[in-house]
């Protein structure tokens, strides 16, 4: 009897960190490196044929779907996205709108003002489960499907689909005949299967906030008017056959007759993938020294500046490139592409789409913004539904060192900018938990200031507590174990604490399940004898530098006893201070000229003026 359960454990594990394909990444050994002994995750293979009429902006797509069930649970349903939906007058991306109390001015009301011809949808025909007809249900934009018999635990079914759909109006990240004439920025276009993990399905409305996906590999053959130049994510297969750049110069093209052209990708091991596509697109390859392509599709008929600026980009593109897999961890494909389009600046899977008519400062920006994305969205990949700050905030991070570096902007802290923006919110009462699901935010600025510059912070604070090279090191682990997987804020914390060998689970709670501030001050100091209090609810380590009236200084550091540790540092360390207790006092050996609470300024103090004191 022992040895049946030993081998039927055996088998399980087995399944749980098995590959159902072999893909050209390979994620990594699941279950040692994750902080769950037991780690699965589902997959998925897309192949899609999909018909463009850039007359009317309707296309036809059959999709057919491999899913495999990784899971230790037998599903009886299984839920796809439809996010062109959103975009009907009544959606809930709509009536979100026209109630949250700070519309975005991209949405606005323009939803409920589109003709049937400017809407999106996506409608499915019909949907078979390994050859026979299944029930399905319409519901805003997701589909509900009843399955005929359940998929069983590792056990892999074929989904074939046919369905109809428009493209909208770009009003939010997807669309068609952008502000700078791009014709279709097609993001969110297809029937997407639904994330089942640990928690569940995760099935939330879409109302032009944040995703979450399912790795697996993308095969898409898109027809469409010769005219088009096409790019995005994945790798063209058959490039003699599209020329536009595409092809391999030393050879003859093989363009087809007929007024449309066919495009061939495949994506390897994404968990997206997006197009954009337009009849005056410029199209130049750089080629790094590694090997990586990186494409640049911008339209011609921009003005001189605009066109510099685009050229002027492609080298920055490529140090932003080194950067971040210097400083995190190395890219994993051969190709990334920058493209003109969408509705601002948003991340796909080995592409990224920005508006085209910006200064080069801000058109390095955003590239560097939504290039870092690639590792925290879509190589990290946490649930950013239920978590954007680990995404925004790590990629406004790391992006924010980058531009520093590059631009050689010299700032001695990159991240200043996020620290204002959190303090601005919370000084005016609008601050919500970043355990906040992204939808539920009262406000778009306390979302998008929390997700962004609290998340930030974030990792930047974390220098002040734990030391710069710690959190570097800690980055770079994160990465190795965690990539191509879906981390949990747990993920990060126990990240950090394994290479710093400090305690995190109060930074953890405090900082993303709680409103709590940190406002610390020096409450008094008397001859040798300096006082100081916490006044906000969250405590913290404290450096204190102290100025002596002979002119010399001497900096100390107070560890939070929940720490258990302190940062490495050439400063004097001090007894820890205790979080129960609201004041501490300690001597030392000379007069006192004043006092200074963070002199780095990496603590989100909220209330800067009673971290200095001056002795009269």
């Amino acid at each position: 009897m022992k040895k049946i359960l030993f081998l039927l454990l055996s088998v399980i594990m087995i399944v749980s960190c098995a590959q159902t394909k072999d893909v050209q990444y390979k994620q990594k050994e699941s279950a040692s490196k994750s902080s769950n002994n037991y780690y699965w995750q589902q997959h998925v293979d897309y192949t899609m044929d999909i018909d463009m009429n850039v007359n009317n902006y309707q296309y036809k797509g059959k999709q057919k779907l491999v899913y495999t069930n990784n899971s230790p649970d037998d599903l009886n349903k299984v839920f796809y996205h439809l996010y062109f939906n959103a975009f009907q007058p009544g959606s809930q991306m709509d009536v979100r709108s026209l109630n949250i109390k700070d519309p975005s001015g991209k949405i606005g009301d323009r939803i409920g003002k589109l003709k049937p011809n400017e809407i999106g949808y996506i409608k499915v025909n019909s949907l078979q489960q390994d050859g026979v007809t299944v029930n399905f249900e319409t519901v805003g934009t997701i589909l509900e499907v009843t399955l005929n018999k359940p998929i069983k635990s590792g056990e892999s079914v074929i989904f074939d689909m046919n369905f109809d759909a428009q493209v909208p109006i770009q009003i939010r990240r997807s669309g068609r005949n952008s502000k700078e004439g791009v014709a279709l920025s097609m993001s969110q276009w297809y029937p997407k299967m639904a994330e089942y993990d640990f928690q569940g399905w995760h099935t939330p409305p879409y109302i032009a906030r944040e995703f979450h996906g399912v790795w697996g590999d993308f095969d898409v053959t898109l027809h469409i008017d010769k005219n088009y130049v096409v790019g995005g994510s994945g790798y063209l297969q058959n490039p003699q056959e599209v020329g536009h750049n595409y092809q391999d110069k030393s050879k003859p093209l093989n363009l087809p007759k007929g007024d449309k052209l066919t495009w061939h990708f495949k994506a390897p091991n994404v968990h997206d993938f997006m197009w954009a596509a337009d009849s005056e697109y410029n199209h130049d390859v750089l080629t790094m020294e590694n090997g990586i392509d990186l494409h640049f599709l911008y339209k011609k008929t921009l003005d001189a500046k605009y066109l510099k600026n685009w050229k002027d980009l492609q080298p920055k593109t490529a140090e932003l490139m080194t950067y971040f897999s210097e400083n995190v961890g190395q890219y994993p494909y051969k190709q990334y592409s920058v493209i003109q389009g969408g509705d601002g600046g948003m991340e796909y899977a080995m592409s990224t789409l920005v508006t085209g008519k910006r200064s080069f400062g801000s058109l390095f920006g955003v590239t560097a913004h939504e290039m870092a994305h690639t590792w925290f969205q879509f190589l990290l990949a946490s649930n950013e539904s239920l978590h954007p700050w680990m995404d925004e905030g790590f990629t406004t991070y790391i992006s924010n060192y980058a531009s520093n570096e590059i631009m050689n902007r010299n700032r001695a802290n990159p991240n200043a900018g996020s620290y204002r923006g959190y303090r601005a919110l919370v000084t005016r009462g609008f601050e919500e938990p970043l355990s906040t699901h992204a939808d539920r935010y009262h406000t778009n600025w306390a979302y998008g200031t929390g997700s962004y510059s609290k998340g930030a912070i974030f990792l930047s604070q974390l220098e002040y507590i734990i030391g710069k090279d710690n959190v570097a090191k800690g980055l770079k682990k994160y990465f190795d174990d965690f990539s191509f997987k879906h981390p949990t804020p747990n993920d990060i914390k126990r990240t950090m604490e394994k290479v710093s060998g400090i305690h995190l689970d109060w930074y953890l709670n405090e900082w993303t399940q709680t409103t709590h501030t940190i406002d610390y001050g020096v409450k008094s100091v008397n001859d040798k004898t300096i006082t100081l209090e916490r006044i906000g609810k969250m405590p913290m380590p404290i450096d204190v530098e102290v100025e002596f009236t002979d002119g010399s200084k001497q900096s100390y550091n107070i560890p939070l006893r929940m720490m258990r540790g302190e940062k490495p540092t050439a400063t004097k360390i001090l007894e820890d201070w205790t979080w129960a207790h609201p004041t501490y006092s300690f001597e030392v050996a000379k007069p006192i000229k004043s006092v200074i609470i963070d002199k780095s300024g990496l603590m989100a103090d909220i209330k800067l003026e009673n971290n200095i004191f001056k002795v009269e």
